[in-house]
C-alpha cells in the first residue's frame, strides 16, 4: 500500500509540474491556462491588459485547486474514501494539509468574485495600470493599440515575456504582469549568467538580468532577462540609456561569445616563453593595436602523430584576432563544434587545433 502511495504522490506531483511550468509538448497538446480558458479569456492581441488580467486570475483558481485534486484523486485511486467519510480519523498532518485544500479554492473563488467587480477595478494588474493615469481604463486602451503595433520588442518563453513597445516596459509572469512607462524608467544592468547547452541552443546563450526602476513611487521595480543576441534589437527600442555601473560583459554575438571560450582554453594551455635575447614580438598584423602574444606550438598529440603541425612563424597575432580567425575558417553551421576544430595558421597555413594556441611569456 505504502508502495501504491509513493507512486501515486510522485504521478500527481509530475503532472502538476507540467501543469504549473507547461512543457513544449504540453503546449503542442493545448494542455496550458490560455488554451483550456481561451473562450473566456478573449484575445490578447485586441485586449492585452484585460486578457492577463483574466489570465493570471484563472491562473490562481486552476493552481489552488491541485492541492484538493490530490486527495481526492488519493481517494478514488486507492480506494481510501476516509479523506471524505472521516477526515477527523486522519493523522493531525492530514487533517491539516485537508483543510488547507479546501480553503485555497474558496479564498480564489472569493478573490474572483472581489477583483471581478467594477470591471476588474480592484485586481492587482488594474490597480497597477491605473497607477499611470486617471483611468485604469484608459491606460490600457493605449497599451494595448501599442501591442497591436508589429514594431514591438517581444522575447522570452511563453510564461515570462519581455516586451517593449514605443512607450512601455512590460513583461507577463504567471500572477502578474509588471508595468512600466518608458520616460519614467531607469534600467540598471545587474548581472550575466552564461549557459553551456539550453534546449533552444546546443551552442550555449548568455542571458542579461535588468533592474526596471520607475520615478513613479506606485511602480515597484521588477528583474526582467534579455537573450544577449537580443539585446541591440531591445536597446534599440528603448528610449532611456542602460546604465551598466557593474561593468557587465554583454556578449551579443556568437563570435563574441566563442571568444570568450577560446581565451579561458588558451589560458589553461600555459604559455610560450620566449628565449632571452629574443626580439619582442611586433604589433599585431591583425588590428595593429595591441601587442601580437600569440604562439602556435603542437602539442595536442605525439609529435609524429595527429594533423596538427608546429608552426615555425614567430608570434604575429593578438588572442582576440586569432580567436575570429579560427571561428572564421570552421563550419558556420555547426557552431557546436567549433572548440573540437582546426584551423590553417593564418600567415603559413599550418594547421593547428585550440590546444595549440599559447600566449606568449616575454623574457624582461
Amino acid at each position: 500500500m505504502a508502495s501504491e502511495e509513493v507512486i501515486y504522490t510522485i504521478a500527481y506531483m509530475l503532472i502538476c509540474l507540467c501543469l504549473v511550468v507547461p512543457p513544449n509538448e504540453f503546449r503542442s497538446a493545448g494542455l496550458t491556462i490560455q488554451n483550456i480558458f481561451s473562450e473566456w479569456l478573449g484575445s490578447e492581441n485586441l485586449d492585452f491588459v484585460r486578457y492577463h488580467i483574466k489570465r493570471s486570475t484563472a491562473t490562481i483558481l486552476f493552481h489552488s485547486i491541485l492541492p484538493l485534486g490530490y486527495f481526492l484523486g488519493y481517494c478514488f485511486c486507492l480506494s481510501n474514501y476516509d479523506i471524505i467519510l472521516q477526515p477527523w480519523k486522519l493523522p493531525f498532518t492530514w487533517q491539516i494539509a485537508t483543510v488547507i485544500s479546501v480553503i485555497l479554492p474558496i479564498v480564489a473563488s472569493l478573490l474572483y468574485f472581489y477583483w471581478s467587480r467594477n470591471d476588474w477595478k480592484t485586481h492587482p494588474i488594474a490597480v497597477r495600470v491605473g497607477h499611470h493615469g486617471d483611468s485604469w481604463q484608459s491606460i490600457a486602451a493605449q497599451i494595448d493599440v501599442e501591442f497591436r503595433r508589429i514594431d514591438k520588442f517581444q522575447t522570452g518563453p511563453p510564461g515570462r515575456r519581455v516586451i517593449v513597445t514605443d512607450s512601455w516596459v512590460l513583461q507577463t509572469s504567471a500572477y502578474t504582469l509588471d508595468i512600466a512607462q518608458q520616460e519614467d524608467v531607469h534600467l540598471n544592468t545587474l548581472e550575466s549568467q552564461n549557459f553551456n547547452y539550453t534546449d533552444e541552443s546546443p551552442v550555449g546563450v548568455q542571458f542579461i538580468s535588468l533592474k526596471v526602476l520607475s520615478v513613479n513611487q506606485n511602480i515597484s521595480p521588477f528583474v526582467i532577462r534579455i537573450n544577449a543576441t537580443e539585446y541591440s534589437d531591445f536597446k534599440a527600442k528603448l528610449r532611456t540609456p542602460i546604465i551598466n555601473v557593474r561593468n557587465v560583459i554583454i556578449q551579443e554575438t556568437l563570435t563574441e561569445r566563442f571568444s570568450e571560450a577560446f581565451r579561458e582554453q588558451v589560458i589553461s594551455n600555459g604559455v610560450y616563453r620566449l628565449t632571452a635575447g629574443s626580439e619582442a614580438p611586433v604589433s599585431c598584423i591583425g588590428c595593429m593595436q595591441v601587442q601580437a602574444n600569440i604562439k602556435l606550438t603542437k602539442r595536442c598529440d605525439e609529435d609524429n602523430g595527429g594533423d596538427c603541425v608546429s608552426c615555425n612563424c614567430r608570434p604575429m597575432w593578438c588572442l582576440t584576432c586569432m580567436s575570429k580567425w579560427f571561428a572564421s575558417r570552421q563550419n558556420q553551421d555547426s557552431p557546436q563544434q567549433w572548440m573540437a576544430g582546426k584551423s590553417p595558421c593564418p600567415t603559413c597555413r599550418s594547421k593547428f587545433c585550440m590546444l595549440d594556441v599559447r600566449l606568449v611569456a616575454i623574457p624582461q
